[in-house]
């Protein structure tokens, strides 16, 4: 009876550990119409998949006609920081 009661305590931690480490992703947008000067930076909109996040910034580029001196970030998890007055993401990646 114990080895039961064990037995399905662990396997329900296991399930919820598992569960819980799938945390909603939210990709970030960043937009920087010069790549030589990336101080100045567009927030393009917040994304369910990094690939929404990608297709939406090409997309502003190219309503921008920057298409030659452009590039953009996707944020994953961004999050404004009060002490350092920006947004700090998980990762950024193209």
């Amino acid at each position: 009876m114990i080895k039961n009661i064990l037995l399905v305590s662990i396997t329900a931690l296991l399930f919820v550990g598992c569960m819980d480490g799938q945390k909603e992703q939210k990709w970030t947008s960043w937009v920087y119409p010069d790549k030589q000067q990336t101080k100045r930076v567009i927030k393009n909109g917040i994304y369910d998949s990094f690939k929404e996040c990608k297709s939406a910034s090409l997309e502003k580029i190219k309503q921008l006609n920057v298409e030659k001196y452009a590039d953009y970030r996707c944020g994953l998890n961004c999050t404004f920081k009060e002490n350092l007055k920006t947004e700090v993401c998980q990762k950024m990646i193209r």
